[in-house]
């Protein structure tokens, strides 16, 4: 999904993620049904907030960038449909490293 095709503006520190699909075999093969597929904890970041409001007033920048894979917990965030996508919006807090490429 392109950023500017999302109808949606985070706000302050929050970032909005889609989650990548979950794998739907094992690595010997085996096919998964969708109630034994684990959650993904992996996503591309596709909007963000302008940044927490610091005590002098200014905003303080975000590590993440549109277009980074990242990684985030497990119950973090809120999920949400937006345009028929499922996207996740969590703060910047809650994810845990950027994926390296």
């Amino acid at each position: 999904m392109a950023a500017k095709t999302l109808k949606i503006h985070p706000l302050d520190d929050r970032v909005v993620v889609e989650p990548v699909e979950a794998e739907e075999r094992t690595a010997g093969g085996i096919v998964l049904p969708d109630s034994a597929q684990e959650k993904p904890q992996r996503g591309h970041v596709v909007a963000l907030g302008p940044g927490r409001l610091l005590e002098n007033g200014q905003r303080a920048t975000l590590s993440v960038s549109v277009g980074d894979e990242v990684i985030y917990g497990k119950y973090a965030g809120s999920d949400i449909e937006v345009d028929g996508h499922e996207v996740k919006i969590l703060r910047e807090s809650d994810i845990l490293a950027k994926v390296m490429k």
